[in-house]
């Protein structure tokens, strides 16, 4: 394949790994590579004249392929599943915990799962200079970083094969020959060469790239929602009366002011827009009582006292930015508003936030509006958060209080922010002329 031709499927920001070093900072040096099989040796090994549709396939049979987990029964569509907006099937787990049980029955993570689609199009993770803060990665907390392999969904698309509360595979060898042993061998051979199932480093990152290609596709990232078609003609696809409301509140600053961190207007090219600026925030939202990794404690030997560092916790990894750590503690991805609200069904529960704090979108745009106007619960566990009280934050410290917590919206405003967050669902149909 030629460059041009695997841009189309990493998208641009892959160019940016090149200004990056494996600290995340940004030079004129190359990344260097860890692993035997960097982007440059897939590229070498690709064949040119297949077409990108077969790498994108061989991805898709790889991320519902429920035998690379042990036990088997767990792909990566059990945690991002295209019904529920490419996150959380399970609405049981989506109204308790909101965190998924791993391949092993009883094993739990500790955050709930991100929406898959649409996360390709994050950077690799770098201090921005000029705002002085943290910008792309994938996971809440941005461990994928893309220093690695080129490209963050890249890394972010092994870190399940490995965990123990996720598919538990005991390593990259057992991976490679779970896929080369199976029906997805061949595809990968025929891509990356005989080394992908000879060497395991090589098969690990080729079985990452063919995941991204798939990640990267239309399928994923369908921009098909009510809002993408109103965006292209705005006479025959019209927002109603509450959802225009709802967009006006939504940009508004001294109102919503949600597209401070979820930019709604296309790029200089026409790109439509993506809801979020891939920037980290603390919103200062509470313990999820329900999380069942409060109850892992043979993992988690903190217990019920145990509180999520977020974008901090991986940076005090890294000796470049552990100095930043105190100021980044709580902060976490802002995620992509599109199919916030898809379901696959009315009686579908969703849940909201790094830890599955939120139910439902009425919840958290009430949040958003009354957090600071309302004194904080007696419990963690109280019941009805929102209507007397909200709970403590999580991390008390970098609570954002510039852009939230005391917006002054009516009830009727909350309602129309939310009928405007329905319009970005994909698979809307255009009414029949």
């Amino acid at each position: 394949m030629s460059r041009s031709g695997w841009e189309a499927i990493l998208k641009p920001d892959d160019v940016l790994v090149n200004m990056i070093d494996e600290d995340g900072m940004q030079t004129t040096k190359r990344t260097k590579p860890i692993h035997s099989l960097t982007l440059a040796g897939l590229l070498a090994a690709a064949p040119i004249a297949q077409a990108d549709a077969d790498l994108v396939a061989l991805g898709k049979a790889l991320f519902f392929d429920a035998t690379l987990s042990e036990p088997p029964g767990q792909s990566c569509a059990s945690c991002h599943a295209p019904i529920a907006g490419w996150t959380s099937p399970d609405s049981a787990l989506n109204a308790a915990g909101g965190v998924h049980e791993g391949a092993v029955a009883g094993r739990f993570g500790n955050r709930r799962p991100l929406m898959a689609a649409y996360a390709s199009f994050s950077p690799p993770l770098h201090l921005d200079g000029e705002e002085d803060h943290f910008v792309g990665g994938n996971f809440w907390d941005g461990r994928a970083t893309g220093w690695l392999l080129g490209h963050p969904t890249a890394e972010q698309a092994q870190g399940p094969f490995l965990n123990p509360v996720e598919q538990n595979l005991t390593d990259d060898a057992e991976l490679v020959r779970r896929v080369c042993a199976g029906p997805s061998g061949g595809a990968l051979r025929a891509w990356f060469g005989e080394s992908a199932c000879a060497n395991p480093t090589d098969g690990f990152n080729a079985i990452a790239q063919a995941l991204l290609a798939f990640e990267s596709s239309p399928e994923m990232n369908a921009f098909s929602s009510k809002y993408d078609y109103h965006l292209k003609d705005p006479q025959r696809y019209p927002l109603t009366e509450q959802e225009q409301l709802g967009l006006m509140l939504f940009e508004r600053k001294d109102k919503g002011n949600c597209a401070a961190c979820h930019p709604h207007t296309p790029g200089s090219n026409g790109e439509p827009p993506l809801f979020t600026d891939f920037t980290y925030d603390n919103l200062g939202v509470g313990r999820n009582p329900d999380n069942p990794w409060y109850r892992q404690n043979e993992r988690n030997p903190e217990g019920a006292a145990w509180r999520d560092p977020g974008l901090g916790g991986f940076l005090k990894t890294v000796p470049r930015f552990a100095d930043r750590t105190g100021e980044n503690l709580g902060k976490f991805k802002v995620p992509s508003l599109r199919n916030a609200d898809l379901r696959p069904s009315e009686g579908f529960a969703k849940s909201y936030m790094h830890n599955g704090a939120h139910k439902s979108l009425e919840e958290v745009v009430h949040f958003y509006n009354t957090r600071d106007t309302k004194p904080v619960c007696e419990r963690i566990d109280a019941p009805e958060p929102g209507q007397n009280c909200w709970p403590e934050p999580e991390i008390a410290a970098n609570v954002n209080t510039d852009e939230l917590g005391n917006l002054g919206l009516s009830a009727e405003e909350e309602a129309a922010i939310v009928a405007f967050m329905r319009t970005l669902n994909d698979g809307w149909s255009p009414p029949k002329d």
